[in-house]
């Protein structure tokens, strides 16, 4: 049987993960200068949806079994379709509500996200294939690439059209998902495992292995994620790099980096263990360079690099969980899923509480003087540091994946 349409499906539907990520954060001047829109409310759009995403992840995790994984495969991208519209029309005809459309649709569409997440790299693992851990790397660049166009896309979109006609750009990038529902409506979704019923799923969450693949993953996620988030600011403020060049080299590249390194395990890569290994250790380093170099471009450079360190780190340990749990099939890609987005949530929180622990410290003050820092630029190498210890320790959990594929 010929899968090239489902995996053309599968491709597009990370394309509009990518859209359903990044569009708000890309979005928040833009909806803070013409509605007058917090920054606090602004953080909660994150914030929501990551808890939806987060719940969908739950869900799945116990009743997989409860759903028709076909029929939900295909409903998924419909659900982007309907919550981006949503999210672009609601200003026009519910101008005095724009927050609450804006709520509404990121509900919708992160829903779409973590049914994604949870279900269409099983889809791909489930397609027969002579190199899986291949295919899985090319699913995941699709995702890196894909937030390289929402952004330079959004940028050109907004600064030819202006910020008032953003709505036509999310319609715009409508076309994405519908493209999805198109090539889904045709394909036939292979066969996947899920646990026979509830206590099935828990007879494996008893299982040490899975929670350390889980721990692995949470530790991948946040040696990403806190990078791809706080790149720019840090470039910005701790580094003093104009905006614009930390926009662009803060989130762009790093997110060219990312796609790069998963494009080349997909050409070429192999023993994923000791590829996680590296890019721990790869990462760690370019944390720390990050956080103490006093030289604008070393650091730029660091943070650059941290994206092609850690470009394995999330499809990577969704490559050892899947050969180590071949029956768990959705379930462990649910779990996963979880522990990766808690892992992308928590990080990032941290670095900035501690940014800002930092900067309130009546110490803190004297102290960054003494290093010729300001307390801001102290309090943000403080957290880059803090953000070092996630690809630290999955140094030790990737050396033990590592070794126990050696032995076999």
């Amino acid at each position: 049987m010929n899968y090239k349409r489902l995996k053309l499906a599968c491709y597009t539907a990370n394309l509009s993960m990518s859209v359903v990520g990044n569009l708000s954060p890309v979005l928040f001047l833009t909806f803070r200068s013409l509605y007058g829109i917090s920054y606090s409310l602004l953080g909660l759009l994150v914030l929501i949806n990551f808890v939806t995403q987060f719940s969908i992840d739950l869900a799945f995790s116990f009743f997989s079994h409860r759903f028709n994984i076909p029929k939900t495969v295909k409903f998924m991208p419909v659900l982007t379709v309907i919550g981006l519209s949503l999210y672009a029309i609601w200003p026009f005809f519910f101008p005095q509500a724009v927050y609450a459309g804006l709520v509404i649709g990121t509900v919708i569409f992160s829903a779409s996200g973590g049914l994604a997440e949870v279900l269409i790299s099983p889809v791909i693992a489930a397609i027969p294939s002579e190199e899986p851990d291949r295919e899985m790397s090319k699913l995941h660049s699709i995702y890196a690439w894909g937030v390289v166009a929402v952004i330079i896309l959004s940028t050109l979109f907004l600064v030819a059209f202006g910020n008032e006609n953003w709505q036509w750009l999310a319609l715009l990038f409508v076309s994405v998902p519908l493209v999805s529902v198109i090539l889904f409506a045709g394909a036939e979704i292979p066969a996947m495992e899920t646990p026979e019923k509830a206590s099935g799923a828990l007879a494996l969450l008893k299982n040490k292995g899975l929670w350390m693949c889980v721990c692995a993953i949470f530790l991948g996620g946040a040696a990403e994620c806190t990078m791809a988030q706080w790149s720019s600011g840090y470039l910005e403020r701790a580094l003093g790099i104009p905006k614009v060049w930390g926009d662009i080299c803060g989130v762009a590249f790093f997110s060219v980096m990312l796609g790069l390194g998963r494009s080349l395990y997909a050409k070429i890569g192999r023993n994923i263990g000791k590829v996680l290994f590296f890019g721990a250790v790869g990462a760690t380093v370019c944390y720390l360079t990050a956080a103490i170099s006093d030289i604008p471009v070393l650091g730029l450079v660091a943070c650059a690099f941290t994206g092609f360190c850690t470009s394995m780190l999330w499809p990577g340990n969704l490559i050892v969980a899947s050969d180590r749990f071949p029956q768990g099939g959705v379930f462990i890609y649910a779990m996963m899923a979880s522990g990766g987005d808690l892992g992308a949530s928590v990080a990032p929180q941290l670095v900035g509480i501690i940014t800002d622990l930092t900067i309130a410290a009546p110490a803190a003050a004297d102290f960054a003087a003494s290093l010729g820092l300001a307390p801001e630029q102290l309090g943000m190498k403080l957290g880059m540091l803090a953000g070092m210890f996630f690809p630290l320790a999955g140094i030790f959990l990737y050396y033990r994946f590592w070794k126990a594929k050696k032995s076999t």
